[in-house]
């Protein structure tokens, strides 16, 4: 019996309000800074409705700050473009008409057109692939955890610092997070999702642990175990088979650490 073919479905992410972010970054800035308006498309107020272009380009080269709607078959990869990352809305879009991609073989999860149907707005959290309701559900608990760990270093600096300093080098010497995540999230077009997540954890974590008043030396340590922990939790199910890669993946979530963080969902 003949195996159907999988169904394709589009997404394109938008700006919290509704509103489609330029496909050119660079060119927007130097638009915005010379002060001319961008023309955009809300889509959270054409549910269901086929959308035109405002102002299309030349085919699909970018030669405006918004060329074309820019959809993409695999939502891990679609925060490589966005100019303000996340948050944002995400929506299932039927690009019609004539359709391109200037990616060639190497992006073949995008597609650019002038025409686009707006069937229906789904989760957001699909932009850092399919455990990206699990790394939010970190990234919401990271400014407590950090705390945590933040306390874990005032109360006995020296332990601290040898244990951490040991799963440090563990990380490195495996290659961890440069590697192991980092190539796991390629092979399954979550690389932009990885990478947001990863900031993102970094970023929050490091304030947390600042304003608990963390030495600077605890607080870059305590960045390094949310990135991995983000990256642990995104790609659980790409680093698991053997007992090494298992290892690996402990590492990530923080395995030697006093208090490693357990997997959610």
């Amino acid at each position: 019996m003949a195996r159907s073919a999988r169904t394709v479905v589009h997404y394109m992410a938008t700006r919290p309000d509704g509103t489609v972010p330029p496909t050119d970054i660079y060119l927007a800035r130097s638009c915005s800074g010379r002060g001319e308006t961008i023309p955009t498309v809300n889509l959270a107020d054409h549910i269901g409705q086929i959308v035109d272009h405002p102002s299309p380009g030349q085919m699909w080269y970018t030669d405006k700050p918004f060329s074309y709607f820019h959809s993409y078959t695999r939502p891990g990869e679609i925060l490589e473009r966005i100019e303000d990352g996340w948050p944002v809305r995400l929506f299932v879009v039927e690009p019609l008409g004539e359709t391109g991609n200037w990616g060639g073989h190497h992006y073949p999860y995008w597609l650019m057109s002038h025409q686009i149907r707006v069937v229906a707005e789904t989760d957001g959290w699909k932009v850092f692939g399919h455990r990206g309701a699990q790394v939010l559900q970190v990234l919401a608990h990271l400014p407590d955890l950090a705390r945590q760990w933040a306390d874990q270093w005032a109360a006995d600096p020296q332990r601290t610092r040898h244990i951490y300093t040991v799963w440090e080098k563990r990380v490195e010497h495996t290659h961890a997070l440069s590697s192991w995540a980092f190539r796991r999230a390629q092979c399954s077009r979550r690389s932009a999702g990885l990478q947001a997540a990863t900031q993102l954890a970094g970023n929050a974590a490091g304030q947390a642990a600042t304003v608990a008043g963390a030495t600077s030396h605890a607080v870059a340590m305590i960045q390094l175990r949310a990135r991995c922990l983000a990256a642990g939790q995104l790609m659980h199910d790409r680093i698991c088979s053997g007992e090494y890669e298992q290892s690996v993946r402990g590492l990530l979530l923080g395995a030697g650490l006093d208090t490693p963080a357990p997997v959610t969902g």
